[in-house]
């Protein structure tokens, strides 16, 4: 039982604990946090002014009760309140009581603290009194609850039920005496005061709500910053995404809520999405390379044949048509050479073109980078001369051997010689192979650098696709074989370019030979001391 109550209670509090994480609790507990402080505040305030009006009433009831008791302890006593002045200063409770008037049944006024209402003695010693009527009295309160029906007034002393807000208060206490009914009338001071008391306490209720007003929205405001900045970061990450950028990931917030979740999501749709795109462009390229073999096979079969029947009949010349003259024997070999040297050039290119979308049957062996480089610039000896190319390969430093099929390494830098020479027009400048190592010899880098016309910053993400090409007579396929021999080789190949200076294709192979794994018993093409072929490359 103990076990079961102990499963229970932690599994209530897995649940409240999953429930206060949940962003829309947590938003709701905010709320109500917010309710409770502001009316919690509101209350304060309006206790505040009821206690100071609690207060500033019972003052006044002071100020009244000490007042009557000082106008009957004139009458009582037979002193004159102007004799009484420190008692009546005692009764002038915080400025309240303005004046105490006392007054027979006739409506004179036997006595008052204001010495122009107090009786006047002639010089026949007789009194004058001044009437209650003839001195601006406001309307009076009974302290006691005592109607005008009950018990008649003097003329001047005019009573209400109830006194006016903002008006002056005057409140009468009858005292029967064995002189008949006196009458003892406190004034209080204006209204003013209480008016300005209470427009003192409105002001203050307002400020005291504005403040806490602002506190919470201040307070909202931070909570609701925090509670956005997620949404902020996955807007702004939505839009990387929408055009295209794969690789951008939100900050992981480490939050337990929705919010929290959306990102983990949100992150791994973008991985998915990355993984989509990368599956179509190999799908897309896979297509390429379906329609590019099947061209290349029909393209081959038009072809190898007729090359086939020259091959044929220049080694039928060649036994049969030899010259007898030696110095024309040898012209004539010489040239019968070339015609079969670009024969087979020809049919190594379209046995190439049919590997393209196949997988490659490599060779590999190690390779002295700058023997290649130079042998493949060879080729293009008389070219450079007549455009007045100034060609060149350089090495920097020990360049390490790598493992490789030689034909394919050559064929890959030929390929981007000649686009670098058709970059320069016929016009002049210079191509420049640099051999180097990098990653402390563990692979060797290739750059050819060309001083031509450069690409365009909206081609160089497109260069080696194939079918890609700027030139109206390009196959686009130059650049595209040159990679995926490059690729073959477990190596790397990037380009950079500035248009109007020239551009810089660099490659990298790797030095150790088990990268490259040999395919025994494949067609190996021509090799060395065989006629070098060289591949359209016009595509770039």
């Amino acid at each position: 039982m103990l076990i079961r109550r102990l499963a229970r209670i932690l599994l209530w509090f897995v649940a409240l604990s999953r429930l206060l994480n949940s962003f829309r609790v947590r938003l709701l507990l905010l709320l109500a946090a917010l309710l409770v402080l502001t009316l919690a505040a509101q209350y304060y305030v309006n206790l505040r002014s009821a206690r100071t009006n609690t207060r500033f009433m019972i003052e006044q009831r002071e100020a009244i009760l000490a007042g009557v008791a000082l106008g009957v302890k004139a009458i009582t006593s037979g002193e004159y309140l102007d004799q009484m002045r420190d008692e009546a200063k005692q009764a002038d409770q915080g400025q309240r009581v303005k004046n105490i008037i006392i007054v027979d049944e006739q409506g004179n006024i036997k006595d008052s603290l204001d010495k122009n209402q107090v009786p006047r003695y002639n010089a026949d010693k007789s009194i004058t009194h001044v009437k209650v009527k003839d001195i601006s009295l406001p309307p009076l309160n009974s302290t006691v609850g005592l109607t005008a029906d009950n018990t008649p007034l003097p003329e001047g002393m005019n009573v209400v039920p109830e006194n006016r807000a903002g008006s002056a208060g005057a409140f009468y206490f009858p005292v029967d005496t064995t002189n008949g009914f006196r009458y003892v009338i406190v004034v209080l001071d204006s209204a003013n005061t209480m008016s300005a008391v209470f427009r003192r306490q409105a002001r203050q209720s307002l400020l005291y709500t504005l403040a806490v007003l602002l506190a919470m929205t201040c307070l909202t405001a931070i909570v609701v910053w925090q509670f956005t900045r997620p949404i902020k970061s996955l807007s702004i990450a939505a839009r990387r995404v929408a055009v295209g950028d794969f690789s951008y990931r939100v900050p992981e917030m480490k939050r337990q809520n929705e919010m929290g979740e959306l990102t983990e999501l949100f992150n791994d749709m973008t991985v998915k999405l990355a993984r989509t795109r990368e599956l179509e462009a190999q799908l897309y390229n896979a297509e390429k390379a379906i329609v590019v073999s099947r061209l290349a096979s029909a393209i081959a079969h038009e072809i190898r044949n007729p090359l086939n029947y020259i091959n044929l009949t220049l080694d039928h010349l060649r036994a049969t048509f030899a010259p007898a003259d030696p110095r024309k024997q040898e012209k004539f070999d010489r040239l019968t050479k070339q015609l079969k040297s670009e024969v087979a050039r020809i049919n190594y290119r379209i046995t190439e073109f049919l590997n393209y979308s196949r997988p490659p049957k490599l060779h590999p062996e190690p390779l002295n980078l700058e023997e290649i480089a130079r042998d493949a610039l060879r080729i293009f000896e008389v070219q450079t001369t007549e455009t007045n190319v100034d060609a060149s390969v350089q090495a920097e430093g020990q360049v390490p051997l790598v493992t490789a099929d030689a034909e394919s390494v050559r064929s890959a830098l030929t390929n981007l010689i000649i686009n670098s020479l058709q970059a320069m027009d016929g016009s002049g400048g210079k191509v420049t192979i640099v051999l180097s190592s990098e990653d402390k010899g563990k692979r060797a880098r290739i750059d050819v650098s060309d001083t031509g016309r450069g690409i365009a910053p909206d081609d160089i993400s497109k260069v080696f696709e194939p079918y890609f090409s700027t030139k109206e007579t390009g196959t686009g396929l130059g650049l595209a074989i040159v990679k995926k021999a490059i690729d073959d080789h477990h190596g790397t190949i990037t380009v950079k370019s500035k248009t109007g200076e020239g551009t810089t294709f660099t490659i990298t192979l790797p030095s150790e030979a088990r990268t490259i794994v040999s395919k025994p018993g494949a067609d190996r093409g021509p090799r060395a001391g065989s006629p070098r072929g060289v591949v359209d490359a016009t595509g770039s």
